[in-house]
């Protein structure tokens, strides 16, 4: 058969591509940016876990929200300006924390955030497909791997950048605040409020600039009928009465819920976490700083899975990766001080293969159903707003150490889908 693709695969596409990979640093880095807010905004609204994380909640839930409506746009559009829109709405949402911070308003803060995610999944809807038509077909998985890895360095970044710049004022406690003089307590606010305004407003212009830039490059036209060719979707059609009834897909969805439910839940919880006398006892600032290495981890475990998949079978790696999170949260649960610090963090390590490795176990053999099911496995992202918010819930009732038991239970699960629940069953 012909292939779609053979003008791509001909060409050769490395600035285009390195402009491209900007797009997947960025959202990772903002992504990661709420691990640090999470605190931030939980001591100087005095909320508990459970509101605290509702932040995670409207960022994930507008991945689930925006899929869909984001796809029409860029159909209606086109790629390039689906990218462009992408970073000017997630502009839009980063400039909105400036008023939040100023009028100190939770509510506005969510709405930011919010804008901000769905600025970002217009991003990745565009983006993820777009790498993948510009150069040879058979090296779409290698280039997408590459552009993942830049994604997983905007995570590792992120953290020690809002560490310094955001979690650098110490949040004062009521009774600090009562003993402060009125001069003293207008300029602590001032300073709390700039600490996070500052910084977004710098994110907002790079993402707007990012936007100019792009559009002015000259980035090459592609059609659905490009992307359906990267699906391999030419080599028969499956027939089957209803999507929901293939197994693996259903299973896998399910898998990509609980996983990015707990990645992103104890990433959320490290701060204060970390800060606990019993952990680490450090300050928010120098746990943020810490946050990274958990981030980082899972870039350099996306080098080693890399090699690993090419001797061993994705459903073994991932089961063993996914048992080996079991245990490394068993300890942090069972154990204080720096063993529990390291524990956790090392959980990093063994999330990096998990959702790549779920994702193509999950539409493996889909065949004329692969778009639709890469779609179900997508909105399946909104694990991310679900599973911050539960155990936010059980921290609240019986502690943050102990609310580990969740993300423990969502591991467990994956680990069944890699042995078991990845089987191919029509």
């Amino acid at each position: 058969m012909e292939n779609k693709n053979s003008s791509s695969s001909q060409t050769s596409y490395k600035k285009e591509l390195i402009v491209l990979t900007s797009l997947f640093f960025m959202w990772g880095f903002l992504t990661s940016l709420n691990d640090i807010l999470i605190p931030h905004l939980k001591a100087i609204f005095e909320l508990n876990y459970t509101e605290a994380m509702l932040v995670q909640f409207v960022f994930f839930a507008a991945y689930f929200m925006a899929s869909l409506p984001s796809s029409a746009i860029i159909e209606k559009i086109g790629y390039k300006k689906g990218i462009i829109a992408g970073l000017l709405i997630a502009g839009i949402g980063a400039l909105l924390f400036y008023p939040a911070a100023a009028m100190r308003i939770y509510s506005l803060f969510l709405f930011a955030f919010f804008i901000l995610a769905v600025g970002i999944t217009i991003l990745q809807v565009a983006a993820n497909p777009y790498v993948s038509v510009l150069g040879k077909p058979e090296t779409a998985s290698s280039r997408l791997n590459l552009t993942q890895a830049f994604n997983s360095l905007g995570t590792t970044v992120g953290p020690i950048f809002g560490s310094v710049l955001i979690l650098s004022v110490a949040v004062k406690s009521v009774d600090q605040l009562a003993a402060m003089s009125v001069g003293d307590l207008e300029a602590y606010k001032l300073a709390e409020a700039s600490s996070v305004q500052l910084p977004y407003i710098g994110l907002a212009f790079a993402l707007i600039l990012l936007a100019v830039v792009i559009s002015f490059f000259k980035l090459p036209e592609i059609n659905e009928s490009e992307i359906e060719g990267m699906e391999g979707n030419d080599n028969g059609e499956l027939k089957i009465e209803s999507i929901w009834k293939i197994k693996h897909l259903v299973l896998g969805a399910v898998a990509i819920f609980v996983y990015v439910g707990a990645e992103v839940s104890i990433g959320s919880f490290l701060v204060n976490f970390l800060s606990d006398e019993k952990i680490g006892g450090f300050t928010e600032a120098e746990a943020g700083k810490y946050v990274a290495f958990y981030w980082g981890a899972a870039m350099v475990g996306r080098f080693i899975g890399s090699a690993l998949l090419q001797k061993i079978k994705p459903g073994k790696l991932l089961a063993f990766n996914s048992f080996g999170a079991v245990v490394l949260i068993f300890i942090t649960i069972i154990t204080t001080g720096h063993i529990a610090m390291v524990t956790i963090l090392a959980v990093g390590l063994m999330n990096s293969i998990m959702f790549p490795t779920i994702f193509t176990l999950g539409i493996n053999n889909l065949k004329n159903y692969t778009k639709k099911g890469s779609g179900i496995m997508i909105m399946a992202i909104v694990g991310g707003a679900i599973i911050p918010l539960m155990q936010g819930a059980l921290a609240d009732s019986i502690g943050i150490q102990l609310a580990f038991i969740l993300p423990l239970l969502c591991y467990l699960y994956i680990g069944y889908y890699g042995i078991s629940g990845s089987k191919v069953r029509f």
